[in-house]
């Protein structure tokens, strides 16, 4: 063999090397959308910020989707990375752009929708309600909705709804609005610039307490939320969100979940509504710079305390109970004498001790306790006192319950007024173990409340507005 053709083999070699990598290569295919998450640690969901799907509160980032994405991707074994959309356009844009691996922002299980994407089965039925302004007539069916102008939300289910209502109501008067929120199409109702708005029945109970005058008429459909997906060819990530989503269905999880963002909301009192809205507006701005510096030198979160406040004294310094507690935050003259406050009646005074007082409780709960379970403890002992806290506690336990939950805990409050339980407690009968129950879920729709109205269009602007004069009340701290 000639020395050229040597040289020739050689070559042919690597390069038919080179030939079948690059065929085999090409023959693998490409990672799964699963694959892919896997390898980069983090699952990337996109969300909307709303009471019903995600926000901030005190103890960080919650809420029932927020809640559900971070468990499943804990079961991936990756990290949750959230995707903050503000319009459903921008929700679905992020699935078909490759920014988001899933959209879990409370969305209805559509026809139209399923065309494009690939939905789970439903985890949550809701109903989509008709409200009305109270003092309005009232329309008992589609039929007498005609001829007046309805709001919706563009690209929204209820869009989608109303569109196939008009086919057998053809005179139905829908406006879609871009971007709206459930609280700006809630306002325009509210504020009589529109006649009827159609939201989900979760978000108006949420909603009630910012706008007691709104009712609902009826409900003209259920639905299903689902988590939306990209069509992919191997779906394994679909597969998986569904093995997650049926699951937590069926064992109780998303019950649990439903009940602790909406239980306390259920409760619903008209003329309770209407005098926190009226307070809200004339009476805290007093009192908001007081409330978030005891806030920044207690550690939580100012409308958390101003929440309790209003449950206390409903924001008023010269509240007295039959019992003697008094002050804005109904402060004993002990718990008084222990926080240093002279005059109980010095509202400033008081917001300070009482902030200062349960952050004192809050610190003797067990630290193994995780919030918010917690801080509720902590609001209970603040009403009950600490030791009947720890007898349900502790019977809690004795019963087979968590009693580092509060939601086990809550049940057996009411018990220490039995005989055959505050007999083995160690303080003895709680007179008002049921009612610190109700004052914890008060508590908590008074603080879901403030933290939106802090948030929402309506009220934005009287809460900022609240600064100047609630500045000049906080030199009396």
């Amino acid at each position: 063999m000639s020395a050229l053709k040597k040289q020739i083999r050689h070559l042919l070699v690597p390069a038919a090397i080179l030939t079948a990598v690059a065929a085999t290569t090409a023959m693998k295919p490409a990672p799964s959308a699963l694959e892919r998450i896997q390898a980069r640690g983090e699952l990337v969901v996109v969300t909307r910020v709303s009471p019903t799907t995600y926000y901030e509160d005190q103890y960080g980032y919650t809420g029932l989707e927020y809640e559900l994405a971070e468990d499943f991707a804990k079961e991936l074994g990756v990290d949750l990375q959230i995707v903050e959309a503000d319009t459903l356009d921008e929700v679905f844009d992020a699935l078909r752009d490759g920014r988001a691996d899933l959209a879990a922002a409370g969305l209805t299980i559509t026809p139209q929708r399923k065309l494009e994407f690939d939905f789970s089965t439903g985890y949550q039925a809701v109903q989509e309600k008709i409200i009305y302004r109270m003092g309005e007539p009232r329309p008992r069916n589609v039929s007498e909705l005609a001829g007046k102008r309805i709001v919706v939300l563009e690209g929204s289910s209820h869009a989608e709804q109303l569109a196939l209502l008009q086919q057998e109501v053809p005179f139905l008067d829908v406006e879609e609005l871009p971007g709206a929120s459930t609280e700006q199409l809630l306002a325009l109702v509210h504020d009589g610039r529109a006649d009827y708005t159609m939201v989900d029945s979760n978000a108006y109970a949420i909603h009630r307490t910012l706008f007691p005058e709104l009712v609902s008429a009826f409900d003209a459909s259920e639905a299903q939320f689902g988590w939306a997906f990209r069509r992919e060819t191997q779906p394994q990530l679909y597969h998986a969100a569904q093995r997650y989503l049926n699951r937590v269905k069926a064992d109780g999880t998303v019950a649990a979940l439903e009940q602790r963002f909406y239980s306390h909301a259920e409760r619903f009192n008209l003329y309770a509504a209407r005098s926190f809205m009226r307070h809200l507006d004339n009476r805290l701005p007093d009192y908001t710079a007081a409330f978030q510096q005891a806030g920044e030198d207690s550690g939580f979160d100012w409308r958390l305390l101003a929440a309790v406040g209003y449950q206390e004294s409903m924001w008023d310094p010269r509240a007295v109970s039959p019992t003697g507690v008094r002050g804005l935050m109904m402060l004993t003259q002990h718990t008084a004498n222990e926080m240093g406050v002279g005059d109980r009646e010095d509202p400033f005074e008081s917001i300070r001790a009482g902030a200062a007082y349960l952050r004192k409780l809050h610190d003797r709960m067990p630290a193994r306790i995780p919030e918010p379970d917690r801080t509720w403890m902590a609001i209970a002992a603040y009403n009950v006192g600490i030791g009947h806290l720890e007898d349900a506690r502790v019977l809690t336990q004795r019963q087979g319950g968590d009693p580092d939950l509060w939601a086990d805990v809550r049940g057996r409050l009411p018990l220490l007024r039995q005989p055959q339980h505050y007999q083995h407690a160690r303080h003895g009968y709680a007179s008002g173990g049921g009612q610190a129950v109700v004052y914890v879920r008060a508590i908590r729709g008074y603080y879901d409340t403030l933290i939106w109205a802090t948030n929402t269009q309506r009220h934005g602007n009287m809460m900022l507005a609240m600064a100047q004069p609630a500045a000049e009340a906080s030199g009396n701290l």
